[in-house]
């Protein structure tokens, strides 16, 4: 019988043991970024056997603020399901860590938990069913580059666009100096500030993010302007578009949207990526301008889960039974 599974959870980078990481976002580098913003808390979950790291999984704490009551709460956030060494049993050490997280983050009084970018639609049903957590059908959007260049997936209509907003008075680059982040998260404040279901992260962690190889900042101005902007994030083989902004409805005959999207697709496909992700979609709803924008780069559309759990449990229960499987 192989040794049983001894399960640690970490909260300062300066005890994180040897880990062998792959993907950026269970990275102790994303761990030490989130330990030095302000309104994150990272937790660092460990599987051990037989003296060794096995499996790790990053969760985040993060205080937020609302129009709403509960007007400040406290929200979990696990994006993926970890990292895991081969023959390992991975979903039975998801639901170990899932169980050991879960429980910090309780007794943390954290409102609700949330669980996205799962690689598998069904992988950790059982635990997650188990622990509580309930799914909502949710869409994932992704563009294949490594059979097709970007452009032969789009229709003449978003071709005519493309050549248009190209060919505008918009200049595209890549943000490279700390003294431009002022200007670029302004507009992303302002972008997300009466926006109920996103997140924006505090400035210093931008700042933070800018310093790694795994982040990189895109804008596109009109003149000296900032009119657009997006956050990327690479992992592995994949590129994948964290957060996007633009003035779009100060500027609707220029596009900005349509530049910034279309500019680091591109750029992610001539620099070998396999993949562009949209890690946010938006929510789940029939009508999505959101979804409907971005699909319209050729991307496919797939079903997938995202995965909640209210600490209340009266709450949980509700949700759970109007968003019932």
């Amino acid at each position: 019988m192989s040794e049983a599974f001894t399960i640690e959870i970490y909260t300062k980078s300066s005890e994180l043991p040897e880990m062998s990481s792959r993907s950026f976002f269970h990275s102790a580098e994303l761990f030490y970024i989130l330990e030095q913003s302000r309104g994150q808390q990272p937790f660092m979950v460990v599987a051990w056997q037989a003296g060794h790291v096995v499996a790790h999984l990053l969760a985040m704490l993060r205080r937020r603020g609302a129009w709403i009551p509960p007007y400040l709460f406290t929200q979990g956030r696990i994006y993926g399901e970890g990292e895991y060494e081969e023959n390992i049993d991975r979903e039975m050490v998801f639901g170990l860590m899932l169980n050991a997280i879960t429980k910090r983050l309780q007794r943390k009084m954290c409102f609700f938990i949330e669980v996205s970018d799962l690689t598998q639609k069904m992988f950790g049903y059982k635990s997650l069913r188990r622990h509580g957590y309930f799914p909502i059908h949710w869409s994932a959007i992704h563009n294949s580059l490594h059979s097709k260049a970007p452009v032969d997936r789009l229709s003449d209509k978003m071709k005519e666009r493309i050549e248009k907003v190209s060919s505008n008075a918009l200049t595209f680059h890549e943000l490279s100096e700390q003294t431009e982040l002022k200007s670029f998260y302004r507009l992303f404040h302002r972008f997300f500030s009466m926006k109920i279901q996103r997140y924006l992260p505090p400035e210093e962690q931008f700042r933070l993010m800018m310093g790694s190889r795994h982040c990189r900042f895109f804008v596109v101005k009109l003149q000296d302007k900032v009119v657009g902007g997006c956050t990327c994030v690479y992992s592995q083989k994949d590129a994948n578009l964290w957060m996007v902004a633009s003035k779009r409805k100060s500027h609707p005959t220029l596009h900005p949207e349509t530049r910034i999207v279309w500019e680091v697709m591109n750029l992610a496909y001539q620099e070998g990526y396999e993949h562009f992700r949209f890690l946010h979609v938006g929510l789940p709803f029939s009508k999505n301008p959101m979804r409907d924008f971005i699909l319209r780069f050729g991307g496919k559309e797939m079903s997938t889960y995202r995965w909640f759990r209210f600490s209340f449990s009266w709450i949980n229960a509700l949700a759970g039974w109007f968003f019932k499987d």
